[in-house]
């Protein structure tokens, strides 16, 4: 089964198997099944050893050096060029040609790894077998380079000889991708059975001894000498001082005691002037504290004021906010009911209509076919009303016939028509109509005659025909108000006689008059 490898900061993997023709280096991968993983540590390590070698002169030493020696990571090759692609995944052409381009017999990593594969064991094991190759290289590059210089030019040319270890062991190193980070060469030692370095050390020591003793007894006779010599100089020079400073010192006496009269001066002057400047910044300061206390008073007064005026207006403001906020929520509770509502109502419409169509399809279907039961019942009903309506049209015309005969007896559709409010009692339904109008009235009626008629002989003779014709000339207006109001105008014969009556009671009464 595959899995997904990934390595420490100091480590690298190394991936074998199927897909790889050698070995892949890199620091996270998947290793699919039939390849191998393994780990390897690119952290230096130091080398120490106390090598014994012979010069040309055969002169035998000891050389204590130290190697900070580890994989080279910079020396990477192809595989720090082209592109991670997981070995594995698929089997194509493609995939093989990536991984030849990609493997690189140059990489350093790789050399290591493969230097790490052959020691055949783990931990320890790979250790000790990278520690015999180094400690191997280090120590016969060394012999050969030592084999071929005097002790002399190790000792004076010690840069030289330790750039030439390093660049000989390099070399050798490069092939199993390793790389000297650091060389350091100690004193050289004499080798067992040897006084060599210990007798240059004895004669450079006693060397050094007498050539201080000689030294120091010169320098005695020098520091004598000179010390004598600097002690007349010194008496010289202390007593030309001293004499040089009592002058001096006089000078500078006098010139004390006149700068020393001069500050007292000054300071009488600068002390007088500080009193007045100190009165003079005391009044100020009293004018100033004055106008400060004044401004203070008004910035108060006005901050009172604003206070207070920021005060009402806070309130009004918060009241208003608390207004505008109950309103928005009342107006969203408003809306949020609203579209609750709208949401029910709209389902509650889109069931009813599905109803109403449903029962509309059934409700139509039904109505057709009874619309198509009917039509023929309703045929045959219009055709049975068709004769009943011509059977009452021929009875209403004959009825008009006879009712246009009974109006030419009556002298026309008046006549016609009062004959029938006779007959059928209109009249009296109108008297008792007036008779319950005015029932319970009870209303005093007076009666005034004036002029001729009122008193008298003569008026007493023409009272009864005088009130006759009163009331005869009161019977048309009131003939007229029947008439506007049930639209009925009485028979002209009647008027015509009434009016006949009156115009010969009217002749008798000249007659008489006219007789007397």
């Amino acid at each position: 089964m595959a899995s997904y490898r990934i390595a420490a900061p100091d480590e690298y993997l190394a991936i074998t198997g199927m897909s790889i023709k050698t070995v892949k280096i890199t620091k996270a991968t998947w290793v699919w099944p039939f390849q191998r993983c393994m780990r390897f540590s690119v952290q230096p390590h130091d080398y120490a050893m106390n090598l014994q070698a012979m010069t040309k002169e055969k002169l035998q030493f000891l050389l204590p050096v130290v190697f900070t020696i580890g994989p080279d990571v910079n020396q990477r090759g192809a595989n720090s060029k082209v592109p991670h692609h997981d070995a594995g995944h698929d089997g194509d052409e493609g995939d093989d040609q990536v991984h030849e381009r990609r493997e690189d017999q140059g990489d350093s990593l790789m050399k290591y790894a493969m230097l790490l594969a052959d020691s055949g064991s783990k931990d320890k094991g790979d250790k000790m077998f990278l520690e015999n190759i180094v400690k191997g290289i280090i120590e016969g590059e060394t012999r050969v380079l030592v084999s071929s210089m005097t002790m002399e030019e190790i000792f004076t040319e010690r840069e030289v000889f330790k750039r030439r270890i390093f660049r000989n062991i390099q070399s050798e190193l490069d092939q199993f991708g390793l790389k000297i980070y650091n060389a350091n060469v100690k004193e050289l030692k004499d080798a067992p059975n040897s006084i060599y370095f210990e007798s240059l050390s004895r004669k450079a020591h006693e060397g050094a001894t007498n050539q201080a003793r000689i030294d120091v007894a010169a320098a005695q006779l020098r520091g004598n000498v000179g010390e004598a010599q600097r002690k007349g100089e010194q008496d010289r020079e202390i007593a030309k001082i001293n004499a040089e400073t009592a002058v001096q010192k006089t000078e500078r006496d006098i010139e004390r005691a006149t700068a020393e009269a001069i500050l007292a001066t000054k300071k009488t002057e600068l002390n007088q002037n500080v009193e007045l400047a100190r009165i003079t910044a005391a009044r100020n300061t009293e004018a100033q504290d004055e106008e400060l206390k004044r401004a203070v008073q008004i910035k108060r007064a006005g901050a009172e004021v604003e206070r207070l005026r920021a005060t009402d207006v806070v309130k009004a403001t918060i009241a208003r906010e608390a207004k505008q906020q109950a309103a928005d929520a009342h107006a969203y509770e408003i809306e949020a009911e609203a579209k609750a509502n709208f949401e029910r109502q709209k389902q509650v419409t889109n069931a009813g209509t599905y109803k109403i169509k449903a029962d509309t399809d059934a409700a139509a279907y039904k109505t057709k076919a009874d619309a198509e039961a009917s039509w023929f019942a309703t045929t045959k009903s219009a055709d049975a009303n068709l004769q009943k309506k011509l059977k009452e049209a021929e009875g209403m015309a004959a009825m008009a016939d006879a009712y246009a005969k009974l109006g030419q007896a009556f002298g026309g559709p008046a006549g016609l028509l009062q004959y029938m409010m006779i007959e059928k009692g209109t009249y009296v339904e109108l008297a008792k109509a007036n008779a319950t109008a005015v029932h319970g009235m009870q209303p005093k009626i007076s009666i005034w005659n004036t002029g001729a008629e009122a008193g008298g002989e003569a008026g007493g003779q023409q009272s009864s025909t005088a009130t006759m014709r009163n009331i005869y000339q009161m019977l048309p207006p009131l003939m007229t108000t029947i008439n506007e109001q049930t639209g009925i105008t009485l028979p002209e014969w009647q008027f015509g006689r009434l009016a006949g009556q009156m115009s010969e009671v009217e002749r008798a009464k000249g007659g008489l008059n006219g007789s007397k």
